[in-house]
């Protein structure tokens, strides 16, 4: 699973380094609707992948809450410098409460 991160991970960094590269002119919408949902979707894979995983598999530990409530702050739009304290001091409590 790890090669498959490390790999997806390259290609989305040719990828933009091709978007960088390439004029405007040979850039169709299509492509860059793609270019954008891979970035987004990579990014949420490792969000998943750091928050649930674990040595021995599938982990439900301190971070699950925490990036529960981050999401939710974020959803209203909070400063993110709050909905990292806010995520820190749940995770933290948990933790702290044995979980």
């Amino acid at each position: 699973m790890t090669l498959t991160v490390v790999v997806a991970s390259v290609l989305v960094f040719s990828w933009k380094l091709l978007g960088y590269l390439i004029p405007q002119r040979f850039i169709t919408e299509s492509v860059q609707r793609f270019s954008e949902r891979v970035t987004v979707t990579l990014l949420a894979a490792l969000v998943g992948i750091q928050t649930l995983s674990g040595s021995e598999g599938l982990v439900l530990d301190a971070r699950v809450p925490a990036v529960l409530v981050a999401a939710g702050l974020l959803l209203l739009r909070l400063p993110f410098i709050v909905v990292i304290v806010a995520a820190a001091l749940v995770a933290a409590g948990l933790r702290a409460l044995g979980f």
